[in-house]
């Protein structure tokens, strides 16, 4: 394989680090050394992968968490041209400034329908395990060379750019990771397992509607708490889906895992707990009230909520 997603993750390591050393030289950061800390560390973890040992990667990971939990990531100055600068530059570009961004889901899907199977001298072009995540970098790297032909900017400006809208997220770009990781950890502590007992010592599971609700409730109220559907689903799936839907009721797996995930979903969008979702846009935005993404989603995902226990309860055996 050419393109594996080993090449994508050193690629985000090298930028990481480049955004630490921009930071360090940053002197209009007030916390320069320990946001440039923040991202050397993370950057370690990409470069190194699965070569650093476990117990190393957690001591980062334990790390990083107390930086940002004592306010060591702060922002610097970044160079931004004045809004007259950029309402100019926007009129001028037009409707083609959407042309990037319209590049990474195109080139995504024909990475991952096309060109999956494609050699080149006898080897696959893209990652045969992860076609979609490779085209999904391959688009990245695509739209950020569009975005500097179109805009006549150089790469370096894209790496400012870049370290610019990173810093403006700050932790929570980490925060799905970290999420995720924690969903694993709750199912080998056996969370699951002592889910599946509550729910069936306090709840009549002899109803099939009634363990469908539990089910996809539970994956809704756990990424609430959690703030990622990847750390709920284990504990729900463990808990609720494969003992008691798959186990008792017989319930097709996929479908389990499928609808079980986008009532997850349904979480995402009512947790400050899924910060990249719903506070880094308000940030992003200078929103005047901090929790206005998660007010105009919350009718949205109540519904849609509702709408998966129905398809769940009747679509499980297909």
């Amino acid at each position: 394989m050419i393109l594996t997603l080993d090449f994508f993750y050193v690629l985000l390591g090298v930028m990481l680090l480049l955004i630490a050393f921009f930071n360090l030289r940053d002197r209009h950061n007030p916390r320069r050394y320990s946001t440039a800390l923040f991202w050397t560390l993370y950057a370690i973890v990409y470069l190194l992968g699965q070569r650093l040992p476990p117990a190393v990667a957690g001591l980062i990971m334990v790390t990083m968490a107390l930086i940002a939990g004592c306010g060591g990531i702060s922002l610097g100055r970044y160079g931004v041209r004045s809004a007259e600068e950029r309402r100019v530059s926007a009129a001028s570009l037009g409707h083609r400034l959407l042309l990037p961004a319209l590049m990474i889901p195109f080139v995504t899907m024909l990475g991952s329908t096309v060109f999956k199977d494609v050699q080149i001298n006898g080897q696959l072009l893209l990652d045969k395990g992860n076609p979609t995540l490779a085209s999904l970098g391959c688009a990245s790297v695509l739209a950020v060379v569009a975005a500097c032909w179109l805009t006549r900017s150089t790469p370096a400006q894209a790496m400012r750019e870049g370290r610019r809208l990173i810093d403006s997220m700050g932790w929570a770009v980490v925060l799905p990771h970290m999420l995720a990781v924690l969903g694993l950890l709750f199912s080998e502590a056996g969370v699951g397992k002592a889910v599946a007992h509550l729910s069936t010592a306090y709840i009549p599971m002899d109803s099939r509607l009634v363990a469908v609700i539990v089910y996809c409730v539970g994956m809704a109220l756990f990424t609430v708490i959690m703030g990622n559907g990847f750390a709920a689903f284990p504990v729900m799936a463990g808990g609720v889906g494969i003992p008691v839907l798959v186990g008792v009721y017989h319930a097709n797996p996929a479908l389990m895992a499928a609808i079980g995930m986008f009532s997850a979903y349904c979480g995402t969008l009512m947790t400050p707990m899924a910060a990249n979702f719903n506070i880094v846009p308000v940030a992003l935005l200078d929103l005047p009230d901090k929790h206005s993404v998660i007010k105009a989603q919350i009718p949205t995902a109540l519904p849609l909520l509702a709408a998966n226990i129905g398809l769940l309860y009747f679509l499980m055996y297909q």
